[in-house]
């Protein structure tokens, strides 16, 4: 079973020093030093799908970048400026992210790792967006072809991609968002998927300081922090730092419990590859504002969005901007 706790861990900052010091159940984290972020400008109270935020101009095309999620990959470039973040399980219970951009693009993001097979049951919510990730295992090639994505992975857009000085392979694979898109210019632009924001529900919510997720082989700490008005990451009892600067962390986190089965895929070393299964119904846990809310999902097909719910039928609404998914297990996945 996936177990999902007040839990507290360490510290990790992105290049120099570290500490070690989770948030303390009960315990606020500190507010992380990040530098400022660019906000879109208001017009006409249009908001985007995805952020709820002010959005400027009209919609801009979805970019989904697939990104490594271990140690040695850290810290990644890019995810601060993404608009959803899901956080999927892999072979050995690992985990690995899908970074979605559309009202912030950064010049570059990465380490840009492989595909699996739960991206290509998640991508069609946004229509037909344009799709990075670096190599995919020859199975799975034909599952590529026909899913509903503009393939701008490194083999077919070699230009948009470049090695890091500094890393090491594979974790030394990044990429310029800009000819990413370039070479998706039919990508859909952003759209309603199923997000509501605005006030939280009047009550039903439980105030939490801090909240533990497992996986297999992998822990996240979501820690509140009032200073920030967002929920700080910890991974692995680490801080998640940014390689721009600051802790990563979020307005809104959902916890959005999955089936997930094995595929008929494995890696090299025999382990297989899990599928998440995102469509469907089930039940959340949503953290915003310092308190986490009982939540239902609900998405009725792979080209539908998904609704969150509070337990009485009520749009659980999200805080306003960036969103992490984190895609747990019902029950726990031996690799």
């Amino acid at each position: 079973m996936i177990t999902v706790t007040l839990a507290g861990a360490a510290v990790l900052l992105p290049v120099a020093a570290c500490s070690s010091d989770e948030p303390a159940a009960g315990k606020a984290p500190q507010a992380a030093t990040a530098s400022p972020t660019e906000e879109p400008t208001e017009e006409a109270g249009k908001t985007h799908p995805f952020t709820g935020l002010p959005m400027e101009g009209s919609a801009k095309p979805v970019l989904a970048v697939k990104i490594e999620n271990t140690a040695a990959g850290k810290p990644q470039l890019g995810l601060k400026s993404a608009d959803i973040v899901y956080i999927e399980q892999v072979e050995a219970g690992l985990t690995r992210l899908m970074a979605v951009f559309s009202s912030k693009l950064p010049a570059k993001v990465g380490p840009v790792r492989s595909a699996r097979i739960s991206d290509l049951h998640i991508v069609p919510q946004f229509g037909k967006p344009a799709f990075a990730y670096s190599g995919v295992q020859s199975l799975m090639l034909p599952f590529m072809a026909k899913a509903s994505l503009y393939d701008v992975g490194d083999t077919r857009n070699p230009g948009a991609f470049f090695r890091q000085p500094g890393r090491f392979a594979p974790y030394n694979l990044f990429a310029t968002t800009k000819k990413l898109l370039s070479r998706a210019p039919g990508a859909d632009k952003a759209k309603d998927i199923g997000f509501t924001f605005g006030d939280a529900p009047a009550d039903g919510g439980v105030d939490k300081k801090s909240y533990t997720v497992k996986w297999p082989a992998a822990r996240f700490t979501f820690g509140w922090s009032e200073a920030d008005k967002k929920w700080l990451i910890w991974q692995d009892g680490k801080k998640d730092m940014a390689a721009e600067g600051g802790q990563l962390g979020a307005p809104t986190i959902v916890v959005q419990y999955t089936k997930t089965e094995r595929s008929q895929f494995h890696d090299k070393n025999q382990s297989y590859t899990p599928l998440v299964r995102s469509v469907g119904t089930g039940t959340a846990v949503v953290l915003r504002d310092g308190k986490a809310y009982k939540a239902k999902w609900e998405r009725k097909s792979e080209e539908s969005g998904t609704t969150f719910t509070t337990e009485s039928g009520e749009p659980m609404n999200f805080a306003p901007g960036q969103v992490w998914v984190a895609l747990a297990s019902r029950k726990p996945v031996i690799p």
